[in-house]
């Protein structure tokens, strides 16, 4: 974006802060494009209130921040309900875990209406309107209804399911009629793309007569897939941190050098944690030189912990953990270090970087910036291997990596065993080329290219 373009507003459930230090290299790039032009950050304040749509502002340089309450009753519905409990699980691929409640949806559709109708009062003619993620998928209905015809863009941070999955969704019609009040559609993959078109196709009757359009409902949205990146120079920073440089010398006192594998993820369902816990079980049984020589570091980060599905993998994950260490472990040596709170990100790029694998293995995820983490921090000279999931977004990029089939235990600990065991020049080739990839992908071109694409339309 140019400065003679107008302002940028961002709107996500979230509002980031550009006064404080960001935690991820989403909240670098879209801080760095707000302060480049001016803008609004728009979203929910973290507060409950008496009354949905009840605003605060502050400013902060160039860029202000209005933050909107929600009532008790509209976060459990908006949020807890039909966005953690319907489209999340739906998106995942876990369509048994969708819980319908029809009050769930007019929350959400009521929460999105609020955010419109306080985003109408702030717009200004030539302004930019950048809308993330599916707790917002009706933003820009809601506001073409009151008349603002600026640009919109949407981004979609997780994957889009296939037209069978997207049709078990309770009102997933309307959600592609909002979808398509969007200028352009921003996915994280060319799969993405094909199952939005594969619905319009097959659901809506729509002839796909462009490549990079879909028209529908009246209207027409460019579609088109935007691999994210991260901030590879940040993360590499962290390297240089007391906090990294400590654990990373503790670490390497502790393990008496045994090869360390890695897997860090937020404790969800979608990451496929339990079954990344029997692939080293069976990697021990399978492989027994990995006995006493290999550890797996497992980091399940705390989430919406109180969504019951989230209970229950906590309790199997802690279960299964101990079952495999009480099975395989010795007094001077623990299978599986399994932490399950918040670790810093200087920590982490400390550990990526003495770790010989990072395991990757979700069941189903939009990008997962971990796997380019990983590689981010790695050693020309001896570099580790990344196994990734082939149902990870960054698999569609990231092809040098070892990939696996996460529900095949046998062969993912195959994979893993080959990774553990594989040639100093072998690692070095597959590194390279993913290390070029990461930089080159980088969050900051992922920001700007979406932008200049949404001007252009």
């Amino acid at each position: 974006m140019t400065a003679d373009s107008g302002r940028l507003i961002i709107v996500s459930n979230r509002m980031g802060d550009p006064g404080k230090p960001p935690k991820g290299g989403l909240a670098v790039a879209l801080n760095g494009a707000l302060n480049a032009v001016g803008g609004i950050w728009l979203g929910w304040s973290g507060k409950i209130g008496a009354t949905t749509g009840t605003t605060s502002e502050r400013q902060v340089g160039s860029v202000k921040l209005v933050g909107i309450d929600l009532t008790q009753r509209d976060y459990e519905g908006y949020y807890l309900g039909y966005a953690n409990s319907v489209l999340w699980p739906a998106f995942h691929h876990r369509q048994d875990l969708i819980d319908q409640h029809p009050e769930h949806f007019e929350a959400y559709c009521r929460v999105n209406r609020a955010f419109a109708e306080k985003l109408a009062k702030l717009v200004k003619p030539q302004d930019t309107i950048w809308v993330h993620d599916y707790h917002l998928l009706c933003v820009a209905m809601e506001l073409r209804s009151m008349g603002v015809n600026n640009s919109i863009g949407f981004f979609l941070h997780i994957p889009l399911p296939p037209s069978q999955i997207m049709s078990a969704v309770p009102n997933n019609e309307l959600l592609m009629r909002a979808l398509m009040h969007f200028d352009l559609v921003g996915l994280q993959t060319e799969a993405d793309v094909l199952n939005f078109r594969l619905y319009a196709e097959r659901n809506l009757g729509v002839e796909l007569d462009n490549p990079d359009t879909v028209t529908a409902f009246g209207r027409t949205a460019r579609v088109e897939a935007f691999p994210i990146g991260i901030d590879v120079d940040q993360f590499r920073a962290l390297l240089e941190t007391d906090y990294s440089t400590e654990l990373v010398g503790r670490l390497g006192r502790s393990s008496s050098g045994r090869v360390l594998v890695t897997g860090v993820d937020r404790l969800d369902y979608s990451k496929g944690l339990p079954d990344r816990l029997k692939v080293f079980d069976r990697l021990l049984e399978k492989y027994p030189a990995n006995q006493r020589e290999t550890t797996l570091v497992q980091i399940a980060s705390p989430t919406r912990e109180n969504v019951d599905a989230y209970a229950d993998i906590r309790a199997e994950l802690e279960g299964l953990s101990g079952a495999i260490n009480g099975k395989h472990g010795r007094i001077d040596w623990t299978p599986i270090r399994y932490i399950h709170r918040n670790v810093p990100r200087s920590r982490l790029a400390g550990l990526f970087s003495i770790s010989r694998v990072g395991l990757v293995t979700p069941l189903r995820d939009g990008m997962n910036l971990v796997a380019k983490e990983y590689v981010a921090v790695q050693s020309d000279e001896d570099p580790g291997v990344l196994v990734l999931s082939q149902f990870a977004g960054a698999a569609e990029e990231m092809e040098e990596a070892v990939i696996v089939n996460p529900h095949d235990i046998e062969q993912t600990a195959d994979c893993l065993q080959r990774a553990l065991v594989m040639p100093l020049e072998e690692r070095r080739e597959r590194h390279q080329a993913l290390k070029a990839r990461v930089e080159t992908g980088n969050v900051v071109t992922w920001c700007e290219t979406f932008l200049a694409r949404l001007q252009s339309v």
